[in-house]
């Protein structure tokens, strides 16, 4: 399931083939290059893809060059990370949050990992 550990850059032109039913739980962090609280969050957002990277795929929306994933999903404040199971949102958070809060709200949506 894997993106070999890191944030893979997601286009609105791939959107409906990553972001589907029956596929991976995705944990999508929309970002923008000018967003300073997203910075902050980007050690995180790393480290999530790799410890995670076999139970979800983490990508990367920079709202600034792909717009309609950030106006499909109502995203007005960045950062935003909601986490997709299935095709669909099951989780939200907006703005710059701890990295303990970031992983336990994906951690409990997430299947246990494999032995």
């Amino acid at each position: 399931m894997s993106d070999g550990g890191v944030p893979v850059d997601l286009t609105d032109a791939e959107w409906d083939e990553r972001i589907r039913p029956g596929g991976p739980p995705v944990l999508v962090d929309f970002w923008a290059p000018w967003c300073a609280p997203c910075r902050r969050m980007e050690p995180a957002i790393h480290d999530l893809a790799a410890r995670y990277a076999d139970r979800m795929v983490v990508a990367r929306v920079d709202v600034d060059s792909e717009p309609r994933a950030a106006g499909r999903h109502d995203v007005l404040t960045l950062p935003t990370v909601i986490l997709f199971l299935d095709g669909e949102p099951v989780e939200r958070l907006t703005g710059a949050v701890k990295p303990k809060r970031l992983e336990a709200a994906v951690a409990a949506h997430l299947p246990e990992p494999r032995p």
